[in-house]
């Protein structure tokens, strides 16, 4: 067998269908192209339609199959109807990746009801209910793999964590339960940790420059992260590579987390 052809058996999604919530920018954007480059069909679910066109157009023009559903995940009902719309495009997907997040960083003394229950129905309701449609499917089909984007703030309290880091926190807890629930019948469930990375989410930080020079400071690598460092991680979670790697926080952050 030639290297090429291990490697396309090994970490090869042809035939998958892959869900990438908030695949319209960001590292979701970044998994996005790595999923459907690597064989996979993807569908983006987000809020805004010119950044999914702009997303879907350039994964079309590299030959890639994808598609977009705009969709409302800070209800129930949105979260709902997303997925519906999701799964008829290219049938049931075999693939969740929950990237879709709110970042909303008030000092603990000032954060309201309206924060928190936000912060929480994005970052971790949401992803809880695409996994309670999907996760048993995968789990009666044999396969399946879902990948949530967590935080340095599931595991340490800094840069006003408030409601965010408990919404990452939670977020880890049920990726371990989900794999607790379906990994016996072939479906793992991961997150990837990033650290500082330099996205829309974190346009505040990043106009700072002292701070994201200080935040670089802290890694092993001297930079701070983007999104396509999450390329490689994601298609192996992904893939049939990682079937024995489940309930695990796998961190992407340059050693920021045990600098």
């Amino acid at each position: 067998m030639t290297s090429q052809a291990y490697l396309s058996e090994l970490f090869s999604l042809d035939g998958r269908v892959a869900l990438v919530t908030g695949g319209s920018s960001g590292i979701g954007r970044a998994i996005a192209g790595a999923l459907a480059r690597t064989g996979a069909s993807v569908v983006i679910v987000a809020r805004r339609e010119p950044e999914l066109t702009a997303a879907v157009e350039e994964l079309r023009a590299d030959g890639c199959r994808a598609d977009w559903v705009s969709g409302d995940l800070s209800t129930r009902k949105g979260v709902r109807t997303a997925a519906e719309a999701a799964a008829a495009v290219f049938g049931e997907p075999d693939i969740l990746v929950n990237s879709a997040g709110i970042n909303l960083r008030p000092p603990m003394t000032e954060l309201t009801d309206d924060v928190w229950d936000t912060t929480l129905a994005v970052n971790l309701e949401a992803p809880y209910l695409l996994g309670q449609r999907f996760g048993p499917g995968m789990a009666e089909r044999g396969f399946g793999r879902i990948i949530h984007i967590t935080s340095q703030q599931a595991h340490r309290a800094f840069v006003q964590s408030g409601a965010y880091g408990v919404s990452k926190g939670g977020l880890e807890s049920l990726a371990r339960s989900q794999a607790e629930a379906w990994s016996p019948h072939g479906v793992t469930c991961n997150t990837l940790v990033p650290g500082f990375v330099l996205t829309p989410l974190n346009a505040r930080l990043a106009t700072d420059p002292e701070k994201v020079a200080s935040l670089a400071g802290r890694t092993m690598t001297g930079r701070n992260g983007l999104p396509e460092d999450f390329a490689g991680a994601a298609v192996f979670l992904a893939s049939g590579a990682s079937g024995y790697v489940t309930g695990q926080s796998i961190f992407v952050d340059g050693g920021l987390s045990v600098h």
